[in-house]
């Protein structure tokens, strides 16, 4: 794994658990009325799709069941499309997709220490 990888990796992960731990507790109507935690969590998936984005495509092809495509296009619809963001699809990932995409990095990174 080159060093680039390993560290966008744990980008990855850490702005998942962020997003995780900013919405823990809360409901899907937290973001709606709370501007300060949906800039949270919106950020925190940015750099999701961010650092994914800049983790190379020898490391992309190699964990296929990262969901690179998806993750790297909700960054650029979030960047791109920001005054148009839907919350439904930000709680849906929150609550659907980052405990996997945790999970997996957590195996990822575990397995690469020894490498």
């Amino acid at each position: 794994m080159k060093p680039d990888d390993r560290v966008r990796l744990q980008h990855m992960l850490d702005a998942a658990r962020d997003a995780v731990e900013f919405m823990r507790g809360r409901s899907r109507a937290d973001l709606d009325n709370d501007r300060q935690l949906t800039l949270a969590v919106v950020k925190a998936i940015e750099i999701i799709g961010e650092a994914a984005y800049r983790v190379s495509e020898q490391m992309r092809l190699q964990y296929p069941q990262i969901p690179w495509v998806d993750i790297i296009g909700m960054r650029h619809r979030l960047v791109h499309g920001y005054y148009d963001i839907d919350l439904d699809v930000v709680w849906s990932t929150i609550q659907h997709d980052l405990q996997p995409l945790i999970s997996d990095l957590e195996v990822i990174l575990q397995n690469t220490d020894s490498v």
